[in-house]
């Protein structure tokens, strides 16, 4: 074997261990290096010799029979310090717009946001919840048991208030039109008179996913 082929052998190595990011049978670098088991663990343990000798940031262990990508364990304690900095979170229009129908409407499934919202909203929510700004605090008592959503404490810190009570009180034509759109809502809910029907977005359960009935 030629040496080009040998660092052909040891770069697609390092690509899969890289990618796959947990331990990786010999065999399976054997398929990916079109060789034999013999061929393909000699080109990971070249590969542990050079990130040895160059004293990388990572290192190639050998665990019996499988082959693993990890971080130097002198590194950890840079790792953590990254680890812990605070990321930055960015609230946009549409996020900052549903964390506001979620304060003054808690507890509020998605669909009743989608629904004052006019498009749906499970994008936004699910970030506000990573965020930490939002969390699933029930569930309503309706078929399917959709989630309810409200806003934690870390919202309260964030914004500066005890409590719900503390939010800025919405003038009458704000509170017209939430009123005209849980209107609209029961209406479409119970059949009492024609609605448009919203045309959600597909999550991991489907569209139905948060087919409810309004909370009040």
């Amino acid at each position: 074997m030629t040496a080009e082929q040998e660092r052909w052998q040891e770069a697609v190595t390092e690509a899969v261990l890289f990618t796959m990011g947990r331990s990786v049978e010999t065999a399976q670098l054997a398929a990916a290096l079109e060789c034999t088991a013999e061929e393909a663990d000699a080109a990971a343990k070249r590969l542990q010799k050079k990130y040895e000798e160059e004293q990388r940031g990572m290192q190639i262990l050998k665990l019996e029979t499988r082959w693993q990508m990890a971080t130097r364990k002198e590194y950890y304690d840079a790792l953590i310090r990254v680890a812990k900095a605070p990321k930055k979170q960015t609230l946009s229009p549409v996020i900052l717009e549903t964390l506001s129908i979620i304060a003054y409407k808690q507890p509020v499934t998605k669909t009743e946001i989608s629904r004052i919202r006019g498009v749906s909203s499970d994008h936004a929510v699910n970030r506000l919840v990573e965020f930490g700004l939002v969390y699933e605090a029930g569930r309503l008592d309706a078929p399917g048991r959709p989630a309810l959503f409200a806003t934690t404490e870390e919202f309260l810190r964030r914004f500066g208030v005890e409590s719900g009570k503390d939010l800025p009180e919405t003038t009458p034509d704000q509170e017209a039109e939430i009123a005209e759109e849980v209107r609209k809502e029961v209406n479409y809910r119970f059949g009492t008179e024609p609605g448009e029907k919203l045309q959600e977005e597909e999550g991991e359960n489907g569209p139905d996913e948060d087919q409810d009935q309004v909370f009040q």
